[in-house]
């Protein structure tokens, strides 16, 4: 699904007030989670409600709205932390998560044993599959699902603990390509921040999540299934997403539309992160390797 569309050059980006407008000429819309539904903490009621709005609209099909994180974790594990932080489950059908596709992949390599590097509380995307976690001298791969501990540590503290892996040729399954997430005003270190470093070192990585297609082609099936109806055209296909690198980078590769929520991790480099308006996007877009359809400083209707 090759992206044919003639794509707006950075000065002729537009910045939306809301999606209001844009809305109706899509059937799905598959919304990133962190940063744009939430911070970390809390969710942002101006999203929740936009997507609700959406999948109220009348149309020849019913409108689908369905959730692509790149959490290390299953779409149900999502949900629950979704609710916990107040978005209304009207806005999303559905949810699928790169920790969903990681699950495929080690279960597609049966019990051969893998070294979890990565949080505890990522724990339950290993619940049911019979893979043995064993130490790292140990195992036949690795899972990497993000730091031991994100608040303190960066990717290059793990240099050391890498290079053995990388020596006995241990393939690398990132659960979360995203290199950072925001977690309240700061920005947090992610698996893919330690799958680039091992990737660097000459170590072999299988990305699970964004920008890759496999999840795309999930997230559009997922919103067919729910109607028993063949996957939307790709020109009835939005994204809706914070980073360049993973959400507008992905939907570029998948020929779908992309709107980049500015108020998100890119925040900082836009000049938007103290509440200021944006300013000079069209400056930083220049330096980006793929541009989005249109800005939007936070998501809304």
């Amino acid at each position: 699904m090759a992206d044919t569309r003639v794509k707006p050059r950075p000065d002729e980006v537009p910045i939306l007030d809301g999606i209001a407008d844009l809305a109706p000429r899509f059937d799905v819309i598959l919304c990133d989670v962190w940063g744009v539904l939430h911070d970390g903490v809390r969710a942002h009621a101006a999203a929740g409600d936009a997507l609700t709005r959406f999948r109220a609209l009348p149309g020849e099909r019913p409108r689908r709205v369905v959730l692509v994180s790149n959490a290390p974790r299953p779409g149900s594990a999502i949900q629950v932390q979704l609710d916990g932080f107040g978005l209304p489950r009207s806005a999303y059908d559905a949810i699928v998560t790169s920790g969903d596709l990681t699950r495929a992949l080690i279960a597609a390599r049966g019990d051969a044993p893998l070294y979890h590097l990565g949080p505890d509380r990522d724990l339950p995307i290993f619940e049911g599959l019979p893979a043995r976690r064993v130490p790292p001298d140990e195992a036949e791969h690795v899972v990497c699902t993000g730091l031991f501990d994100d608040d303190v540590e960066t990717a290059e503290d793990y240099r050391p603990s890498l290079a053995p892996l990388k020596e006995r040729g241990l393939p690398m399954i990132c659960a979360n390509p995203d290199l950072v997430v925001e977690r309240g005003a700061r920005l947090i270190p992610c698996a893919g921040a330690i799958a680039s470093l091992y990737e660097a070192m000459g170590g072999e990585v299988i990305y699970a999540g964004k920008p890759h297609r496999p999840v795309y082609e999930a997230a559009v099936e997922a919103a067919a299934a729910l109607d028993g109806l063949p996957p939307a055209p790709s020109g009835r296909v939005l994204a809706i997403g914070d980073a360049i690198r993973t959400d507008i980078a992905g939907a570029h590769g998948f020929g779908i539309a992309s709107v980049l929520v500015a108020r998100g991790i890119h925040a900082e480099e836009l000049g938007c992160a103290a509440g200021a308006p944006l300013a000079e996007v069209a400056h930083w877009l220049e330096a980006q390797p793929v541009h989005p359809d249109a800005v939007i400083e936070v998501l809304r209707w």
